[in-house]
């Protein structure tokens, strides 16, 4: 698959997981109950009731995620916050409360639809410190050091250009700002059977980068303080289920990924600016 092919696919399936969340309970990684809260072993259960009483149950329904990035990054007052793929807003409009009306929250997204419901989703939740960015994760239209704080939730993964989208973040955070995601994670090798299958790439699977590669490329991209915490480990019974109706053959595969895939916080800052002028820096003082 090209870069433009992952791009196009994944444009077109997370369009339709905007329509159907308006009148459905789908979600990116399966089918589930109410408020979005499905049985799927990636997007169950991310959120709590509180979290959950703050956004319209459109914004939760229509949750790709595999985490809660607005629970890791603990945002402050005044802080400006970037959420890459924000789908349906929801991690948009709870760090939008967070941060204040001196604040700011702003939500990238390549695909109209989602755009369209993440905007209605502000409307009904009231919230007035929030911009919802058309564009792509890879080239983000927000300038140099703009920004404190960027999250983002299972969506990293989805890109065929991982790199560029770290030197992306890199490059709008302030000196100092923080980078703190949820992503998918794999621990040793993958299969190729499912490194081919596109259903797996857009199902939040088949992109996931290894730990140390994860590492290896926040550190090229200029990032320092790397770490990475998981938050659920994939087990067979798992796995069974992520693989189930995608070509796969389970009995065959689902042994060889049990245990391999996490759930993960993925955290790292940008170095802070150094003192480089005669009176920058506290307590000191030239002629």
């Amino acid at each position: 698959m090209s870069i433009d092919d992952i791009k196009d696919i994944v444009k077109e399936k997370y369009g339709r997981a905007a329509l159907d969340a308006q009148t459905t309970r789908r979600s990116c990684c399966g089918t589930g109950s109410a408020l979005g809260q499905c049985s799927d072993p990636i997007t169950s259960n991310l959120y709590d009731a509180g979290q959950s009483g703050e956004v319209p149950d459109a914004a939760l329904r229509a949750s790709l995620g595999c985490g809660n990035p607005t629970a890791l990054a603990q945002l402050r007052p005044g802080e400006v916050v970037l959420d890459l793929g924000s789908g349906g807003g929801i991690d948009v409009l709870l760090s939008a409360r967070r941060v204040g009306p001196t604040g700011k929250a702003y939500g990238l997204d390549m695909t109209d639809e989602m755009l369209a419901l993440a905007r209605e989703n502000q409307r009904k939740a009231g919230v007035d410190n929030v911009e919802f960015l058309k564009g792509e994760i890879e080239r983000i239209p927000l300038p140099d050091n703009s920004v404190d704080v960027i999250i983002s939730n299972c969506v990293i993964n989805l890109s065929a250009d991982k790199g560029r989208v770290l030197r992306e973040a890199f490059r709008v955070l302030k000196p100092g700002g923080r980078f703190v995601v949820s992503d998918v994670v794999v621990k040793g090798e993958v299969p190729p059977a499912i490194r081919k299958s596109v259903e797996l790439w857009i199902g939040c699977i088949a992109g996931a980068l290894g730990d140390t590669e994860y590492r290896e490329k926040l550190a090229s991209a200029g990032f320092e303080n790397i770490e990475l915490e998981p938050t659920r480990i994939y087990e067979m019974e798992d796995a069974r289920q992520f693989l189930a109706g995608h070509g796969i053959d389970v009995d065959a595969i689902a042994p060889q990924v049990a245990g391999k895939f996490m759930s993960a916080f993925v955290r790292a800052q940008k170095p802070a600016a150094q003192c480089c002028a005669p009176r920058c820096c506290s307590g000191t003082a030239s002629g």
